[in-house]
């Protein structure tokens, strides 16, 4: 081996770990994305989830009815 080969062979290795690294941020990219729509997806459920069971009490025409003192 001269060391034309070697330096090569270096580039090459460093070549390989560079495309290893980007692989990887982007699939963690892609991750944190999914994540981030599900955490999303869940928010907006419960949100949903929370409207429905505090809607005020309304009368046949739309409107709230008086409140009654105690």
């Amino acid at each position: 081996m001269n060391v034309d080969d070697v330096v090569a062979a270096k580039i090459e290795a460093a070549r390989v770990r560079i495309q290893a690294a980007k692989r990887r941020r982007e699939e963690l990219a892609a991750a944190r994305k999914r994540g981030l729509a599900a955490r999303h997806a869940n928010k907006l459920r419960r949100i949903a989830a929370q409207q429905q069971t505090t809607q005020p009490v309304t009368t046949d025409d739309g409107s709230t009815p008086p409140k009654e003192n105690p």
